[in-house]
């Protein structure tokens, strides 16, 4: 069992950042991928990013690269999302995910929900205009 807690949104200007945390407890060795996911009301669920638990295989939706970072600190069992140059389209709940395969695949199977095995509760990002 894998429990995820995020913390961090809040209400942010246009062009500024905000810095998302995620803490993983339970069987934490297991999360051999963690990825990030956003939902917007009246939207799917979005991929993004992801990151593997070495650090070294890193992911992002095309939306995001260049603005977003993910990164993780396996000694304290949490994953980050930096987010810098916000726009109003990035408002949404934001969602901290772990999938617990022992083994790799492709990039794009990652930006799948289904390829989760744990969720968090979701922390709100709002970006105002």
């Amino acid at each position: 069992q894998v429990q995820l807690a995020e913390s961090g949104g809040g209400l942010v200007q246009a062009g500024g950042s905000l810095r998302l945390s995620c803490v993983a407890s339970g069987r934490t060795f297991s999360t051999n991928a963690m990825g990030w996911f956003r939902q917007a009301p009246g939207k799917e669920r979005e991929f993004v990013a992801v990151i593997r638990r070495s650090g070294g295989s890193i992911y992002y939706a095309d939306s995001v690269k260049g603005r977003f970072t993910i990164s993780r600190d396996n000694a304290k069992n949490t994953v980050f999302l930096q987010m810098n140059s916000l726009k109003p389209e990035d408002t949404a709940v934001y969602y901290c995910a772990a999938d617990t395969d022992t083994y790799y695949t492709a990039f794009a199977h990652y930006t799948l929900p289904s390829k989760y095995d744990y969720w968090g509760r979701g922390t709100q990002v709002t970006v105002s205009s």
